[in-house]
């Protein structure tokens, strides 16, 4: 009974890992010329569904599989909505990178109820291309094989697993971590990695560390709020530990003891 519930649950975790926005158009390959771009995509037809989801970004982006070697070079769409269909056509810079075949992919950034899943298209090529890439695109395109582009990543929290990742959808470094909270109008917004405790307190008098703000009272009158969830970049740190080098103290003899007692008696 134990190992058919560990079965079940290893099951449920893994189809709510998958993901659900399939790109569709550019397909693998596709060499693409001028400066118009038609998307397409369907639903992959696993969890999460794309009816569960409430609204999308799109941002072209150029390099390797990995967050560490692909830079995003625009944002193609920074608030669309599924109910809208199943395709957007859109208009590029020349100047946003090189004519490299199979050097670009779409990544799409989707948020429903719990946190955001994220699905990246296969490689294709864009040859009205005049710019020219920077060195960590070109390094990141030497890892690269083939037409996949790089592993969707699912952020959304699972009730029935007891909660998903915590990782962000995009990585910290990503551009959107630092435009200002308030000036983001997507319905993704992003918020910087919280600051860490320092190892004293130095401080003799409270202050704000950031500007007071308005704000208005939310009514439901007023329709469907603009921002559909927030990500918050990954809290990385380091920490360090050692053996203790001095030796504890040992324990008081039944004399010691005595002696300490007897100062208490009436």
């Amino acid at each position: 009974m134990i190992l058919r519930s560990l079965h079940f649950l290893a099951a449920l975790l893994l189809s709510f890992a998958l993901a659900d926005v399939q790109v569709t158009g550019p397909a693998a390959g596709d060499s693409i010329t001028g400066l118009s771009l038609d998307i397409e995509w369907k639903d992959s037809g696993k969890t999460p569904k794309i009816a569960d989801l409430a609204s999308y970004q799109v941002f072209l982006c150029a390099g390797g599989n990995s967050d560490s070697n692909y830079i995003q070079l625009a944002t193609l769409v920074q608030n669309g909505d599924f109910a809208d269909g199943n395709q957007v056509t859109v208009t590029l810079t020349a100047g946003l990178g090189a004519d490299v075949t199979n050097a670009y992919f779409l990544k799409f950034i989707s948020a429903a109820t719990g946190g955001t899943v994220i699905n990246f298209s296969d490689r294709f090529s864009l040859k009205s291309m005049t710019g020219v890439f920077p060195a960590t695109v070109i390094a990141g395109l030497k890892t690269v094989t083939g037409t996949a582009g790089p592993a969707d990543v699912n952020n959304i929290q699972a009730p029935q697993a007891g909660g998903g990742q915590d990782t962000p959808g995009v990585g910290n470094d990503a551009p959107e971590y630092s435009v200002p909270y308030t000036l983001q109008t997507g319905s993704i917004r992003y918020a910087p990695m919280p600051p860490m405790a320092k190892s004293k307190i130095t401080a003799k008098a409270a202050s704000r560390q950031w500007p007071t703000s308005s704000y208005t009272v939310y009514q439901t009158i007023a329709g469907p709020p603009n921002a559909a969830t927030t990500q918050t970049a990954t809290l990385t740190f380091q920490t360090t530990s050692r053996e203790a080098t001095v030796a504890a103290a040992g324990q008081p003899s039944d004399s010691a003891m005595q002696k300490f007692l007897n100062r208490w008696k009436d």
